[in-house]
């Protein structure tokens, strides 16, 4: 087992060795990939920050020792400290893109999918805050990729109105090409379709009060064409049904290309469409209605709509609840800025990886089980059965 061990890590380490060392150079015993790489793999296990790591890492020596070249033993809680306190948020994130890559790829291969429904939403640790020091809790605007179960990039910002200046420098970090983004209504901005467009992707962009004329407009527009029941348009509809948790919900589709009159039309880069969505949810004989309008650069294809709308709630249900539930990210109390931007990317990461296993258990019995099993560790880590 050990030199499988070794061997299945040589083929992780190499995804950090453009990783520059911020360190001082005087007492330097271990070297970074290898800090980094068993940070990884104790956060897999259930670490949630340095102490975790730490105890963990003196816990596996044996194992750690068997799968890594650690002349000088296993790092303390201040070397691990010392390194997610200094490296560079957006460094860190860049040292994994080529392993991202590479499960993108794989995902792709197995699903068969050939346009991913990229999610942007933005998610608080609320516990992160530091009144003494005036320090806000961390919010971060992460993008996932929804049919594949990936967080490919985040960036932190003060606070959920800081999103609209996080965003443009998300798509920066993402291949975009193909791919249909989803961003909720604080996102709905000319200069981010404009940027999606030019990554050579679509948008679905949800409609409120922020955008008030445009919001007015398309609103105005569909429910003065559902007089004579869209006769006048190509309007495409599309239902479905769901039951469960002692819930009945309905969701009802309509899109429809978007109008040569519609003010300020020309200012929305790529846009053809526009789409409402009526959820109705029966839950306990109680009826409740919602109703959201939509703007989009896809042609008229409402399945493919209907998918985009519903996939982005996949940010929320597969990712940021995970990182509550499973992780506790929202109880958590690491306030230093660098050193919890780069646990908050550690998280996400992790849970990628732990969505890519194809085992059928929950994250929450994956994540427990890469503590309980070395062997399931490296599974998970390598993505192949050991």
């Amino acid at each position: 087992m050990a030199s499988i061990q070794r061997i299945s890590l040589d083929e992780i380490i190499p995804h950090f060795e453009a990783l520059e060392d911020p360190r001082s150079t005087v007492n330097l015993q271990h070297p970074l990939v290898r800090v980094v790489v068993i940070a990884l793999m104790a956060v897999l296990a259930g670490a949630s920050g340095p102490t975790a790591i730490a105890n963990w890492a003196a816990l596996k020596q044996e194992f750690l020792l068997n799968a890594l070249p650690l002349p000088n033993g296993i790092p303390r809680k201040d070397v691990f400290r010392r390194v997610l306190m200094t490296l560079k948020p957006a460094a860190f994130q860049g040292c994994f893109a080529s392993w991202l890559r590479s499960l993108r790829a794989k995902a792709a291969e197995a699903t068969g999918v050939e346009r991913p429904v990229l999610a942007i939403d933005g998610k608080t640790a609320r516990r992160s805050h530091d009144r003494k020091h005036g320090l806000g809790a961390l919010h971060a605007v992460s993008v996932w990729a929804s049919e594949f179960g990936l967080s490919l990039g985040q960036v932190a910002c003060a606070e959920k109105s800081n999103e609209i200046t996080a965003i443009p420098e998300l798509l920066r970090l993402v291949d975009l090409q193909g791919a249909i983004i989803t961003i909720d209504a604080m996102g709905t901005q000319k200069a981010i379709a404009a940027r999606i467009i030019e990554g050579k992707a679509d948008y679905v962009l949800a409609l409120k009060g922020n955008q008030e004329t445009l919001y007015q407009a398309v609103t105005a527009y569909i429910e003065e064409q559902s007089r004579d029941d869209f006769a006048a348009v190509k309007a495409r509809r599309h239902q479905t049904r769901e039951t469960g948790h002692g819930r009945e919900e309905t969701r009802s589709y309509i899109q429809m290309p978007v109008p040569p009159s519609l003010p300020g039309v020309e200012l929305w880069s790529g846009l053809k469409s526009i789409g409402r969505v009526e959820s109705r949810c029966l839950r306990d004989a109680k009826e409740t209605v919602e109703v959201r309008y939509f703007i989009s650069s896809l042609g008229v294809s409402v399945k493919r709509f209907a998918h985009a709308v519903r996939s982005h709630w996949g940010i929320e249900n597969a990712c940021h609840w995970s990182l509550d539930v499973t992780y506790g990210e929202d109880e958590s109390r690491i306030r230093e800025k660098p050193l919890r931007e780069n646990f908050a990317w550690l998280n996400r990461f992790t849970l990628s990886l732990l969505k890519q296993h194809p085992g059928r258990q929950s994250v929450a019995m994956k994540r427990r089980s890469c503590g309980w099993s070395d062997g399931f560790l490296l599974e998970v880590l390598t993505g192949a059965t050991l």
